[in-house]
């Protein structure tokens, strides 16, 4: 889709997982959308200045009930949020200890549960206000590892396959407020990360970021007037 005909002037966004190798690109596209970002992070923040004009709000735990909603309370007129924030193990069923389950479904499904209620919470808060302006968007990030199983991955897809079923859960919930709610699932994504760890992969068959930003900025945006419920690969040239 052309950049061009994506204009998030004047509409406020949030962002969590903004300042992380994917993050950035996100959070980069939809500045030059015109959006205002808010972007949430669990440290202080990126350790230079970040991507100028977003609203940085540090050492955010995500899976705090009380700091999610204090995130969301404090931006006016909310439009989108879209939830990049999780964390990925790789462990097989012998390490897969209950330890480690539970923290990847609070880092993964959890936030995202939370993140989600906060935002709706606003979206209806300004629709009372505008009520010309109705509804809102949300988007989630899913996995590949969900719909293609893969040796060694049995907590994570758990919890990502948690936040698949709350994404059809929420769009079908939420369809007659114009809250429309959507998620991507990644394959392997094109990070400097990535490539130190699998240096003898074929890096150009993987999901660029800036790719994977297109598709969100859509989702997020009154361009996308009729799509909700789907879940949406995003594998690059990776097998299906």
């Amino acid at each position: 889709m052309p950049h061009s005909t994506i204009d998030l002037t004047g509409r406020h966004v949030v962002l969590t997982g903004g300042a992380g190798a994917l993050g950035t690109a996100v959070v980069a596209r939809f500045l030059a959308a015109g959006a205002t970002c808010h972007v949430p992070t669990l440290d202080d923040g990126p350790r230079s200045l970040g991507l100028p004009g977003v609203r940085y709000l540090p050492r955010v735990n995500l899976a705090d009930e009380a700091a999610v909603a204090a995130v969301y309370a404090d931006i006016p007129e909310l439009w989108a949020s879209v939830h990049l924030a999780g964390g990925f193990s790789f462990a097989t069923l012998a390490d897969t200890t209950p330890a480690t389950a539970r923290a990847q479904f609070e880092m993964n499904a959890i936030t995202c549960l939370l993140c989600c209620r906060a935002a709706v919470q606003r979206m209806r808060a300004r629709v009372r206000a505008q009520p010309d302006e109705p509804g809102g968007r949300i988007v989630n990030v899913g996995s590949r590892a969900v719909r293609n199983p893969s040796s060694g991955l049995s907590a994570y897809a758990m919890a990502k396959a948690a936040v698949h079923a709350l994404t059809l859960e929420l769009a079908e919930e939420l369809r007659q407020e114009q809250i429309l709610v959507n998620a991507v699932l990644p394959s392997i994504i094109d990070t400097p990360f990535n490539r130190a760890s699998m240096p003898h992969a074929d890096f150009e068959r993987w999901a660029k970021p800036a790719d994977i930003a297109e598709t969100l900025l859509f989702l997020a945006s009154p361009s996308n007037a009729v799509t909700t419920g789907a879940l949406v690969p995003v594998y690059g040239r990776t097998a299906g």
